[in-house]
């Protein structure tokens, strides 16, 4: 399959060229049998079939910098609430409520207090990547596409093709940012602000797009 515009090869189910951004409301349509082309084999069965192209609808708009940030602050607050919401009855039900009661303010812990401190921030640390890894992953491989955030401005993350992701794909992603966070000033994320797609680096490694829905 062919793009209509360019030329360019079209993947099988692509909603749009990913050489030339041109949108598309089918993949194809269907083969259909000419004018000409049944005249000249008198309305027989077996006619050759022509294929009428492609329905093409307005270039596909890709998601800026600003609108992008504006969704990561939503996803944070929600997820900062979940967070909330999941390390509250953990520290109920571990008992880690009667280790804080004994702390107190200008007075040395011992060895086991220590140990409980550090298990303490370890747990934290794997309740919070483990739940921001399936918030994006499970959300933006789901027919939402997309992470609260996103949906609520209108974006949806897909892969070059305009196609949903794999949770694989979604999961690649959401880890690239290790490589986008280990790039000086920010210049991974505010990428998306300037590149061809709009696209960050871990969009990049990835091979996603972050597009906004059409009206």
């Amino acid at each position: 399959m062919y793009c209509s515009k360019c030329g360019g090869v079209m993947a099988d189910g692509a909603v749009f060229c990913s050489n030339c951004g041109q949108l598309f409301a089918v993949a194809a349509a269907p083969p259909v049998m000419t004018a000409s082309v049944a005249a000249q084999i008198g309305g027989g069965a077996a006619a050759i079939p022509a294929y009428a192209g492609y329905a093409a609808v307005p270039r596909v708009e890709y998601a800026g910098f600003w609108l992008r940030f504006l969704a990561l602050l939503i996803d944070n607050v929600l997820l900062g609430l979940g967070f909330v919401l999941i390390v509250i009855p953990l520290i109920f039900l571990t008992g880690l409520r009667a280790f804080f009661d004994q702390i107190h303010p200008g007075e040395d812990m011992n060895d086991v207090g220590v140990f409980m401190l550090i298990g303490l921030v370890f747990l934290a640390a794997t309740v919070s990547l483990v739940l921001t890894w399936l918030y994006h992953a499970l959300l933006e491989s789901s027919e939402w596409q997309a992470t609260v955030g996103k949906k609520a401005l209108g974006l949806l993350v897909t892969d070059m093709a305009g196609r949903r992701v794999s949770f694989g794909r979604s999961t690649g992603r959401h880890f690239g940012k290790i490589v986008t966070n280990m790039v000086p000033f920010l210049i991974g994320y505010i990428m998306a602000g300037f590149t061809e797609k709009k696209q960050a680096l871990h969009d990049m490694l990835a091979g996603c797009l972050v597009l906004r829905r059409s009206s």
